[in-house]
C-alpha cells in the first residue's frame, strides 16, 4: 500500500468519527447499521464492521444487546493539575487541588505490607523482596472516580514510626513531605514520568471507562537528596482528563 493511503475500514472510521466529533452524530444517536455503511461509502460487509470495531475500541460508540450501536457521551475532558509541593498544604498535588472549596474532592484508601516487586525496588532503590508499605488510593471528584494512585514506600525508612501508615496517626493524609520530615528525612525533589497504555480491566472498570480504555500513567518518586523515599503510579483515563503542569522558571 502506497504510503499515506489509508485501508478502507480506516477511511470510513476516520468519516465517522469526525462526524461524531463536529455534533452530526451526537450522543446517544444509533450508528448507521452495517448495511447503511456499506451502501453509504461502497464497501464491503468486512469493511463495514471493522470500521465500527475501531469507533469501539477508541471509546466513541458502544453496543446495545439487542439495540445496535450508540455514540457514547463524551464529558469534557477535566484538568488535574500538578503543580509540586507548597507550604502549608502538606499534600499531594492532586489532593491540593481537591482542597479548593470549590471542587467537591474526597478518596479512600487501604494499606498493607508488602514485598517490594522488581520494577518497584528499583525505582525505590532498594533489593528486590525488601519489605514496603503498599498503599491503594481512588480518588473522588464530585462523587465521580477520579484517579487510582498506588504507592510503595520502604519500611526500612518508616516502620515502627508514627508514620507508618500514610494515612494513619498524626500526620494521616499530609502526604509525603511533611511526614518524612517527621523523620528528620528532608524531601528536596520529585521526578514524574508520564506514560500511556491500554488499560487493565479492573482499573477501567474502577474508573467509569469501557474495555480497551486508553489510561494516562503518571510515575512519581520523592526524593531526599539522591535517596528514594516514596514512589507511585498514578492512572487516570486518557480521554477524560489532561495533566496540567505550572512549573517555576528559576
Amino acid at each position: 500500500m502506497p504510503f499515506g493511503e489509508q485501508p478502507a475500514y480506516l477511511r470510513v472510521a476516520g468519516d465517522l468519527r469526525q462526524k461524531i466529533v463536529e455534533g452530526l452524530l451526537p450522543p446517544h444517536t444509533r450508528l448507521p447499521s452495517q448495511a447503511r455503511i456499506r451502501e453509504e461509502y461502497g464497501v464491503s460487509d468486512t469493511v463495514a464492521l471493522e470500521a465500527r470495531k475501531v469507533l469501539m475500541a477508541e471509546g466513541l460508540v458502544e453496543g446495545r444487546s439487542g439495540s445496535g450501536t450508540y455514540v457514547r457521551e463524551r464529558p469534557a475532558p477535566r484538568r488535574i493539575a500538578r503543580t509540586g509541593h507548597r507550604d502549608g498544604f502538606g499534600a499531594t498535588p492532586f489532593r491540593q487541588e481537591q482542597a479548593d472549596e470549590r471542587v467537591r474532592g474526597t478518596w479512600e484508601s487501604r494499606s498493607q505490607q508488602a514485598e517490594a516487586p522488581a520494577e518497584i525496588a528499583d525505582r525505590l532503590r532498594i533489593a528486590a523482596g525488601d519489605r514496603v508499605m503498599w498503599t491503594r488510593y481512588l480518588f473522588r471528584t464530585e462523587g465521580e472516580p477520579t484517579m487510582l494512585s498506588t504507592s510503595w514506600e520502604p519500611l526500612e525508612l518508616t516502620g515502627r514510626t508514627p508514620v507508618m501508615l500514610p494515612e494513619e496517626g498524626p500526620l494521616a493524609g499530609r502526604g509525603v513531605v511533611e511526614r518524612m520530615a517527621a523523620l528528620g528525612v528532608v524531601v528536596d525533589n520529585v521526578v514524574e514520568e508520564v506514560g500511556a497504555r491500554p488499560g487493565l480491566a479492573e482499573e477501567v472498570m474502577v474508573l467509569g471507562g469501557v474495555p480497551g480504555h486508553v489510561v494516562l500513567v503518571v510515575s512519581r518518586t520523592y526524593y531526599a537528596g539522591g535517596r528514594a523515599v516514596e514512589t507511585a503510579d498514578l492512572v487516570t483515563l486518557a480521554d477524560r482528563h489532561r495533566l496540567s503542569y505550572h512549573l517555576p522558571v528559576r
